[in-house]
C-alpha cells in the first residue's frame, strides 16, 4: 500500500476491507497508532478506547472471514463527540459535573453505528455541553487546530473536526445547535453536514437546546458524509421529535451534475464582518458551480442577521431548563462541602461543576424565561424565528439550494476571543439561521487563506432535501481539489 490506511477515506477503506486487502484490525491499529503519535499535541480526544476498538475490529474480521454479509462501513473507525451516550464508556460533555458519568445505554446513533459494525475509537472533545465556538470552553483542555496548533479548531464539535483533519479518525460524529458541525468543519478543512431537524434521532444526545440540536457527520469528503448519514438517519420511537420520513440511500444523490440547479447566493451572509479572503473564496466556489451549469443569483433573507440575538435567547432558555437536571442528587458531580439543605447542595454542586460559559448561558436563559420578561425576550425571539423560517421558505420557492460562507473568518488564535464574547458568538452568524429554520446545511472546503488556513462554503436546502444538498456539494467537490488538502503534521 502506497499510503497509510489512516490517510484513506471511508469509501476507499471499504473497498480494501471488502476485497480483504486490509483487515479491520490492521486499519484500527493504524488509526490508534496515529492517535498515540499526534493527539498529545492536537488533543482531539477526551477518551480513547483502544481495547474496545480492537475487539470490535476483531469481530468484524471474524464475521467477514465467515462469509457473513456486512454493512459497507463495517470495520471503519469512528470518533464520537462526547455528548452522545456510550454504554460503558464515559460521557462527560467536557464538563466537570459529568467527569465520571458512565451511561448504562447507547444513544440511538451510537446503537445504529454499533449495529453497522463501525469501530469506536473514543470520545472527542467539545465546548462544555456544546456551548461555544472554539472548543476552548471544554472543562478539561482546549483542542488545537491541525492546520495551525496555535489556533482553535472551531466549536463545539472541535474535537471531531480536528480528529478528521489530523487523520486520527476515518469518520466522526458531531452535533450542531447553531453551527457546531459546520463551523469547525470550515476551520479544519473537512466536510460537515447538519441534517434536517428530525432526520436523525436525538435520543441519548445530552441536550443543550432541544429544538435546535441535531447530530451529523464530519468526514473527509462528501461521499463519506452520505455513507454515515445512511447509518444514523431514520425514525426512532425513543425520540418524539424524529420524523417519520423515508430514508433514501444518500449515496445515490452523488451525481456530478448541477445543470439547471438554481442556487441563491444569500446577500445578508456576505455582509460586514466577512473577511475579504473568505468572501473571495466563497464567491469563486459559486462561480465553479455556475460554470458547471447551475443558475446562480443573489437572494435576500431579510431577517437572517437577527438570527444571532434570536438564537442567544432561545438556546440559553432551553439550556436553563435542560441543565436543571444536574443537581448532584442522581448522577454526576456532587459537592463534598457540608450543606444545610438541598438548595445549598444544588448551588455548591453547580458552582463547582459548571464552567463560566455554561453558567452565563443558564443565567441568560433563566432571566429570559422569568415572569415579567418572558414576553419581552423569549416570546419575541420565537416570533423572529418564525420570520427567519418564512424567509427560507420564500427563498426555496425560487431556489433549490442557498449558498454563503460557513464562517465569516478563518480559524482565530487560541485565547484571542475568550474575553470578547460578542466576537466569539459572531463566528456562528452564518450558520445559526439554518438551525432556527430546521433545514439541512453542509460545509465543504473551498479554499485556503494567505496563511494557509481552510475556508468553508456553506450550502443549504429545504427541509428533508439532503439529496439536492449532497448533489451540489459533490459536484463542487469533483470540480476542485480543496477536499484533498491535508495539514502537514
Amino acid at each position: 500500500m502506497l499510503v497509510e490506511p489512516y490517510e484513506l477515506t471511508a469509501h476507499e477503506v471499504c473497498q480494501l476491507l471488502q476485497r480483504k486487502e486490509l483487515s479491520a484490525r490492521e486499519l484500527c491499529d493504524a488509526v490508534l497508532e496515529r492517535i498515540e503519535q499526534l493527539d498529545g499535541d492536537i488533543r482531539a480526544y477526551l477518551t480513547v478506547t483502544p481495547d474496545e476498538a480492537r475487539e470490535q475490529a476483531r469481530r468484524v474480521d471474524e464475521r467477514r472471514a465467515a462469509g457473513e454479509e456486512l454493512h459497507p462501513l463495517a470495520g471503519v473507525p469512528l470518533a464520537i463527540k462526547d455528548n452522545m451516550c456510550t454504554r460503558g464508556v464515559k460521557t462527560t460533555c467536557a464538563s466537570k459535573i459529568l467527569a465520571n458519568f458512565v451511561p448504562p445505554f447507547d444513544a440511538t446513533v451510537v446503537a445504529r453505528a454499533r449495529e453497522a459494525g463501525l469501530v469506536f475509537l473514543g470520545k472527542t472533545n467539545l465546548d462544555e455541553f456544546a456551548m461555544g465556538s472554539s472548543t476552548e470552553n471544554s472543562g478539561f483542555f482546549p483542542t488545537h487546530n491541525p492546520w495551525d496548533k496555535e489556533r482553535v479548531p472551531g466549536g463545539s464539535s472541535g474535537g471531531s473536526a480536528a480528529a478528521i483533519a489530523a487523520q486520527e479518525a476515518i469518520l466522526a460524529l458531531g452535533s450542531d445547535t447553531g453551527g457546531s458541525i459546520r463551523q469547525p468543519a470550515s476551520f479544519c478543512g473537512v466536510v460537515g453536514l447538519k441534517p434536517t431537524y428530525g432526520r436523525v434521532s436525538r435520543y441519548g444526545l445530552v441536550a443543550f437546546a432541544s429544538s435546535l440540536d441535531q447530530i451529523g457527520p464530519l468526514t473527509k469528503d462528501v461521499r463519506d458524509a452520505a455513507l454515515l448519514l445512511n447509518v444514523i438517519s431514520g425514525k426512532d420511537p425513543l425520540d418524539a421529535t424524529s420524523a417519520e420520513v423515508d430514508v433514501p440511500d444518500f449515496t445515490e444523490s452523488l451525481i456530478d451534475d448541477v445543470n439547471g440547479v438554481r442556487i441563491g447566493v444569500v446577500r445578508e451572509l456576505f455582509a460586514e464582518g466577512v473577511q475579504d479572503e473568505v468572501r473571495d473564496a466563497v464567491r469563486a466556489a459559486i462561480d465553479v458551480l455556475a460554470d458547471a451549469g447551475a443558475q446562480c443569483e443573489e437572494v435576500s433573507l431579510p431577517h437572517a442577521l437577527y438570527g444571532l440575538p434570536c438564537y442567544y435567547l432561545i438556546a440559553p432558555s432551553e439550556a436553563s431548563s435542560n441543565l436543571a437536571r444536574f443537581d448532584g442528587v442522581r448522577y454526576g458531580h456532587r459537592t463534598q462541602e457540608r450543606v444545610a439543605d438541598h438548595i445549598e447542595l444544588y448551588q455548591k454542586t453547580r458552582r463547582e461543576g459548571f464552567g463560566a460559559e455554561v453558567k452565563r448561558r443558564i443565567l441568560i436563559g433563566t432571566y429570559a424565561l422569568s415572569a415579567g420578561y418572558y414576553d419581552a425576550y423569549y416570546l419575541k425571539a420565537l416570533k423572529v424565528r418564525t420570520l427567519i423560517k418564512r424567509d427560507f421558505e420564500k427563498a426555496f420557492e425560487r431556489f433549490d439550494v442557498l449558498a454563503a460562507p460557513t464562517s465569516p473568518t478563518v480559524a482565530f488564535k487560541l485565547g484571542e476571543r475568550l474575553a470578547d464574547h460578542l466576537a466569539m458568538k459572531m463566528s456562528d452568524v452564518c450558520t445559526i439561521p439554518v438551525n432556527l429554520a430546521g433545514i439541512p446545511g453542509i460545509s465543504v472546503p473551498c479554499g485556503l487563506s494567505r496563511e494557509g488556513l481552510p475556508i468553508g462554503l456553506q450550502l443549504m436546502s429545504k427541509l428533508f432535501d439532503e439529496q439536492t444538498l449532497l448533489r451540489v456539494a459533490y459536484t463542487y467537490e469533483q470540480a476542485t481539489e480543496w477536499h484533498l488538502r491535508r495539514p502537514e503534521l
